[in-house]
């Protein structure tokens, strides 16, 4: 079950480009996101939830302008919906507990890693740093990058 979060409670702990993006579907500037060009090691959570989402080890340069990733962290924590806004047929990406919108998923990914290419916006993300994983309570993630 999607934890319920008050429209007021997310104006106040997001910016305004992360309440558009997770809360109406809005999609930030392509090349603009804080984690377009960006290679630390760790791992990417949901802005509003916490969730984890995505592992620095499956982050690619796929040369679209926004975040992209071979495979989600953990699959139960991705919910695929079908998108036909737009005029376009695509697979829309929302955390499963918090339904953030996160982006889409496309089938142009590379081949040796599964063939998808889930294309995220950073103003979804927080990022953390593989040095503050235990710190931050996702010390499960640790062995990833051993």
């Amino acid at each position: 079950m999607a934890k319920q979060y008050s429209d007021e409670e997310l104006k106040q702990r997001l910016t305004r480009e992360q309440y558009e993006v997770t809360q109406n579907s809005a999609t930030e500037r392509a090349f603009t996101g804080e984690y377009d060009d960006f290679y630390e090691e760790g791992i990417f959570v949901d802005v509003v939830s916490g969730e984890p989402l995505f592992s620095s080890n499956d982050k690619y340069d796929a040369g679209c302008g926004w975040p992209s990733f071979s495979k989600p962290i953990k699959k139960r924590g991705i919910a695929e919906l079908r998108d036909t806004s737009h005029g376009m047929e695509r697979v829309e990406v929302r955390s499963a507990e918090a339904d953030s919108h996160l982006g889409h998923v496309f089938n142009d990914g590379p081949m040796d890693q599964g063939g998808l290419r889930y294309c995220i916006n950073s103003a979804a993300m927080r990022f953390v740093p593989k040095s503050k994983l235990k710190e931050e309570g996702y010390e499960e993630y640790l062995p990833e990058f051993n």
